[in-house]
């Protein structure tokens, strides 16, 4: 090693003493990202079985199929929550074989609720073909649409984030968002039949609370009104509630803890909203001013709402 590239290497470690906080050095409880991912991949096969398998999925082999998957969830799903468990303060001191059985009953705790994650996925499903004359089938948007696989990630994520796994959960939705543009936070609450519609740019916070039969679509924030106060808003319902039965079109922001949509509401595109909704309420944008000209002469046209907003 030459004179100067020594010195670049000296320089590069002595950062790593001196910014502690982006790195890890002789770390013994760091997670695997892509054991994660892998395993997010298997979870998703135990909920769609044959969908996202290399081979046909035959009904004569399926028991031992499905026991083979939570076999390799549950080996690979635990080692990564005892990590995360030992990584919290609260945890620091305990015996590595107290932390394992907790991730141990964690993982069988999650197992269990297969079938509810299966029960929601069903009715979002439907709402997704129900609500989009663009698709032929279910298969194609279990296949093909960005929404359903965060709404997939999110059900898988979100039943963790219950049963208090630090980390990981978070991992898992930002997973998700990496690949759909689609960020919506663990801790948030969201009933049956939920349709994102498109999907890129929505973003869905922490304590969002989010009724059956809702559909959103592209670029929707259901957001904080001010983070200005960091972590002493850590727990403080600080996004809002959306009832049943509720419309948001695109590029609408609903920010703040105490703003309740009502059942029944719908949301006109690009509405910017900081207090509550009434049930049935229609809120729309007031209608644009579109100006054309030709040659110097120019005319002025309003659109009715309801024929661009959709």
């Amino acid at each position: 090693m030459g004179h100067e590239t020594e010195k670049l290497v000296d320089d590069i470690i002595k950062s790593y003493n001196e910014l502690d906080l982006t790195g890890r050095i002789d770390a013994e409880n760091m997670l695997s990202k892509d054991t994660l991912i892998k395993v997010i991949e298997e979870i998703r096969k135990l909920l769609f079985p044959g969908f996202f398998d290399n081979n046909r999925v035959r009904s004569e082999y399926i028991k031992f199929l499905v026991g083979e998957r939570i076999e390799f969830i549950q080996y690979h799903l635990k080692k990564q929550i005892a990590r995360a468990l030992g990584n919290q303060e609260m945890c620091s001191g305990c015996e590595k074989s107290t932390i394992n059985q907790k991730a141990e009953k964690i993982v069988y705790d999650f197992l269990g609720r297969i079938v509810k994650i299966r029960e929601y996925l069903h009715t979002d499903i439907q709402a997704a073909y129900n609500g989009d004359p663009a698709a032929y089938s279910t298969d194609e948007i279990i296949f093909s649409y960005p929404g359903v696989f965060a709404i997939t990630v999110y059900r898988i994520a979100h039943e963790l984030w219950l049963l208090k796994v630090p980390m990981i959960p978070r991992i898992m939705t930002e997973y998700a968002h990496s690949i759909t543009g689609i960020d919506i936070h663990p801790g948030a609450t969201i009933g049956k039949y939920f349709f994102i519609d498109h999907g890129t740019g929505i973003v869905v916070g922490e304590t969002t609370e989010i009724g059956d039969n809702v559909k959103i679509y592209q670029g929707v924030t259901l957001g904080a009104l001010s983070t200005r106060k960091g972590q002493e808003l850590k727990g403080v319902k600080r996004h809002p509630t959306i009832g049943d039965n509720v419309t948001i079109y695109s590029g609408t922001t609903i920010l703040g803890g105490d703003t309740v949509i009502g059942n029944g509401a719908t949301i006109g595109g690009n509405a910017f909203i900081v207090s509550s909704v009434s049930e049935g309420m229609k809120v729309s944008v007031k209608n644009p001013e579109l100006q054309f000209s030709r040659g110097g002469a120019s005319e002025l046209v309003q659109d009715e709402f309801w024929d661009w907003c959709i």
